[in-house]
């Protein structure tokens, strides 16, 4: 029977220029996710990745310390929304992204104003009035990822692999939980917002069906340094 690992990657650079790169906390969330896996992985998994540039770090960072010699296949079926368009369609001035962080750093309690912001502008982005703005929409992000979920699933199901592992992103993971569950677009995205960086999402293979049997596993970062866990 074959084990499904859902990664979300690292730490990325909030507010920067460019998201899509790994912080230094985020690399070195991904070493221990590796080390973790050390452990508990008893040989070589299956390893796929989106193909966002912080799917790739996680995915080397890890496998540099427990299977370095592992093939990754790239498929960017798996990455995550235009997280950045979503906010700027929301509030234009967030198009600057050092704006959006200034606007949460000075906020009171900056993870309630985010999770408020966040809120808001995926319910514009999913509420069906505003898809022609956005170059892709909420129906066409969760086919994307619920065909990518099944189709890997057909293949493992021939294959039989002991593990496979999965780096990609918090949206992605919540989607794929999300239809395992049945979960309507608001409850899929609060389950988003709860998902830590490097979190394991675990799935167990029946035929060719998944099912869920955790979300969010984090205790190897906290056992290591609590500080290191990061939601952003």
């Amino acid at each position: 029977m074959t084990t499904i690992y859902l990664v979300r990657h690292g730490q990325a650079s909030f507010g920067a220029e460019s998201y899509d790169k790994l912080s230094a906390n985020g690399e070195l969330q991904a070493k221990i996710l590796g080390r973790y896996f050390k452990e508990i992985l008893h040989e070589a998994p299956v390893v796929i990745s989106g193909s966002m540039q912080r799917h790739q770090q996680t995915a080397n960072f890890a496998l540099a310390e427990c299977f370095p010699e592992a093939q990754i296949y790239t498929d960017s079926n798996w990455n995550e929304f235009n997280h950045q368009q979503v906010f700027a369609q929301y509030e234009p001035r967030f198009n600057e992204p050092h704006l959006l962080k200034q606007d949460v750093e000075e906020a009171v309690d900056p993870r309630i104003f985010l999770e408020k912001i966040f809120a808001e502008a995926i319910e514009r982005w999913t509420g069906g009035e505003y898809h022609h703005e956005y170059d892709e929409t909420w129906p066409h992000f969760k086919s994307r990822v619920e065909t990518a979920l099944q189709n890997l699933c057909d293949e493992l199901a021939k294959t039989k692999p002991r593990y496979a592992v999965v780096f990609t992103s918090g949206g992605v993971i919540s989607v794929a939980a999300g239809k395992i569950l049945e979960l309507n677009s608001n409850k899929t995205f609060a389950l988003s917002w709860a998902i830590t960086n490097t979190s394991l999402t675990t799935l167990r293979l029946v035929a060719n069906e998944p099912q869920l049997l955790s979300l969010n596993e984090h205790h190897f970062i906290k056992v290591e340094n609590p500080d290191l866990l990061t939601w952003i």
